[in-house]
């Protein structure tokens, strides 16, 4: 069920008009192999790479990585992984204080290519080389990536096949500078369960020469990919992707399943890139908020629904508010690809949304929250505090703010237990954590 958020309070009695739209209605050989793949690749790249000096190669050669020193994303690359997984445990404890128990860190049997959301800028360089890859830390100069080891391999190859056919078909890439060219970036989604495959070119303008030969060339090479679409970004930004989407192949989405969910993943889509770190991260999630059916639950910064979808198998009610209207769209048509008929969905930010449920004399039993790296708000706290709900599940994707999050929800009332980290992103400093606050007794 989606409600715009106005409409909800109407009913309520606030007076105001609004629509409603209804679910029912609506709708460790796996690092030798890595190892030894990224060595052959680096061995090419290198070969052709004219703008390295010696001693950036001298640097390089000692990572598994050729571009670490210059990418700065991995920032714990050379580290074994047990002791990459203590570091982000100690970070977790200190920056939550030190006085709640931490768990040791939650890591991947397999921690490698775990990214199922990959994009690559592409850049023709003063040589006439074509590059696709990633920007150089602190610039706007591309750095040739053809492997990464922590990226999807099969999204990786696609960016290279393209990379290879955009001279054929006479395309031409996107210079910031001046602004003209067509081809700005590639942004591959791949279904880690499904295997579906969505690609997505990044272009300054819809007119995209021979597009219907330039998919068959690139679905010749991979036939798996099962959409494609033109994003049309014409604005002088930073930003990888703009507001139109045109599909010129397949449905213009792929479906992946998590926690026996299927959910519609489109290019936009807030999906987290690590499914298999997400499906623990989630049931850690569900499992501290202990539903049993009769709760009526809150889901914050819900994006296209995935953790309301999945709790309101264990709930009697669940309410999933997001600001990005886009994403509730999507939300909607998970809930009804699923069945899931005990939800309902709100357009609005979820600070004044709850605001009103107070002002109403409303309640929820558990309040799920995942908000961005900079944390929640201290509106949005103290309007959650009061609904009064016996639980909270925090999840946070930057301790830092956790610990400062934690320390005003004591202030209104509410304790922390435990804190359970999660590693959803190997190989770098970024850490999630899970925890549950409970209202004090009296």
């Amino acid at each position: 069920m989606y409600r715009n958020s106005q409409d909800a309070f109407r009913k309520r009695g606030s007076g105001r008009n609004n629509k409603k739209y209804t679910v029912k209605d609506t709708v460790k050989d796996t690092a030798k192999n890595t190892a030894k793949n990224i060595a052959k690749n680096t061995a090419k790249d290198t070969a052709v790479n004219t703008e390295k000096d010696t001693a950036e190669v001298t640097a390089e050669k000692s990572s598994l990585c050729r571009v670490s020193n210059r990418c700065g994303g991995c920032a714990y690359l050379n580290i074994p992984y047990e002791e990459q997984l203590k570091k982000k445990e100690d970070y977790v404890r200190r920056m939550t204080g030190g006085s709640r128990k931490v768990q040791p860190v939650e890591g991947m049997a397999d921690p490698y290519h775990y990214r199922c959301k990959v994009t690559a800028a592409f850049q023709q360089h003063r040589d006439g080389r074509i590059v696709s890859g990633i920007y150089e830390e602190g610039t706007h100069h591309v750095i040739s990536v053809s492997s990464c080891m922590i990226e999807n391999a099969k999204a990786d190859e696609i960016i290279g096949t393209i990379r290879h056919l955009i001279p054929s078909f006479r395309i031409r890439v996107y210079n910031e500078d001046t602004g003209f060219g067509l081809l700005r970036h590639v942004l591959i989604r791949v279904g880690r369960q499904s295997g579906q495959i969505l690609v997505v070119l990044v272009v300054a303008s819809p007119v995209f020469p021979s597009k219907n030969n330039f998919v068959r060339a690139l679905r010749e090479k991979h036939p798996e990919i099962t959409s494609v679409v033109l994003n049309i970004n014409d604005r002088r930004t930073s930003m990888v992707l703009g507001s139109r989407n045109i599909t010129i192949y397949g449905k213009g989405y792929i479906e992946d399943t998590l926690c026996g969910k299927t959910f519609r993943i489109s290019p936009s889509s807030f999906f987290q890139v690590n499914p298999v770190q997400t499906e623990l991260l989630y049931r850690k999630a569900i499992d501290l908020a202990e539903l049993s059916g009769t709760e009526k639950v809150f889901d914050a910064y819900s994006g296209i629904g995935t953790i309301g979808i999945i709790a309101a198998a264990e709930a009697r009610e669940v309410i999933s508010v997001e600001l990005n209207r886009d994403a509730v769209r999507d939300a909607v048509i998970n809930a009804r690809q699923n069945k899931v008929d005990n939800i309902t969905f709100y357009a609005e930010d979820a600070g004044d949304f709850l605001e009103k449920m107070a002002a109403s004399g409303e309640h929820a039993d558990v309040i799920f929250m995942d908000p961005p790296r900079t944390g929640s708000t201290e509106k949005f706290m103290r309007a959650a505090a009061a609904i009064r709900p016996s639980r909270i599940v925090y999840i946070s994707c930057e301790p830092e703010t956790l610990g400062r999050d934690l320390v005003f929800f004591r202030k209104l009332g509410y304790r922390a237990g435990d804190i359970w980290p999660l590693d959803m992103f190997p190989f770098t400093k970024n850490v999630e954590a899970v925890v549950k606050l409970q209202r004090a007794k009296g």
